[in-house]
């Protein structure tokens, strides 16, 4: 049940953690509104939930000196999944951090950046908060008040980061996968890549068929030795 509820809590956190990259990228650029630095607060504040939620639990069972050795072995896959989530959460919430600084919505001198992207963000956003719809009840200058308040969370994330690796000595260099990089992206154009494979292998074969080799020998010969004729018979003519 642990392990379940581990991997539940890794899976809500890699896609709000996703969501929130998403976002990111379009802070200063054309697409960038006050509902987009809104939908960034929200979800940020999602993933830092779900981050200490998820750490805690993997914490008291990697802890767990009476763990068995292939129950620890996927915990430990799953912590090394989880730190990969933080990292890029950290990575993510300083770009934000520093575009939102340097892109002020309300500020004549700082235009944003014409990226040619257009359009609202609101779905992104609801579905990393499990929610239809979202509702935007931020003030005028929400972007300028929320950077100190995003600069002390990057700073914790920082520190959640440090302490979990002061807890739990979990070398990512250590933890084996299960299966090889890529192998579900491989899986999935197996049954396609098979049938095609049949098709090019048997058009392959066409020309080393030995029959049609030599077909294609006596057709040339023939050909040669018309053009052959032909030359003599212009000369004589």
């Amino acid at each position: 049940m642990a392990r379940e509820e581990c991997k539940a809590l890794l899976d809500a956190l890699n896609k709000t953690t996703a969501c929130y990259h998403h976002l990111v990228l379009t802070v200063g650029g054309s697409a960038d509104t006050q509902d987009l630095r809104e939908e960034l607060q929200k979800t940020r504040q999602k993933a830092r939930e779900l981050a200490m939620a998820t750490g805690a639990r993997l914490t008291v069972a990697l802890r767990d000196r009476s763990l068995a050795t292939e129950e620890r072995a996927e915990f430990e896959r799953l912590w090394v999944a989880f730190s990969g989530c933080l990292d890029l959460l950290e990575a993510d919430m300083q770009r934000a951090l520093a575009l939102g600084a340097t892109f002020p919505l309300h500020a004549p001198r700082r235009p944003l950046v014409r990226t040619g992207v257009a359009g609202g963000s609101s779905a992104v956003a609801a579905r990393a908060l499990s929610a239809r719809s979202l509702r935007h009840e931020a003030e005028s200058d929400f972007d300028v008040a929320d950077l100190p308040q995003l600069e002390r969370e990057v700073l914790q994330v920082g520190e959640m980061i440090d302490d979990m690796e002061m807890k739990v000595n979990v070398p990512r260099w250590t933890v084996q996968a299960r299966q090889a990089a890529g192998a579900e992206l491989l899986s999935g154009a197996s049954a396609g890549a098979s049938s095609a494979g049949g098709i090019s292998v048997e058009e392959r074969a066409g020309p080393c068929d030995p029959s049609k080799a030599l077909a294609a020998t006596v057709f040339s010969a023939v050909l040669l030795v018309a053009v052959a004729l032909a030359l003599c018979v212009a000369k004589l003519s």
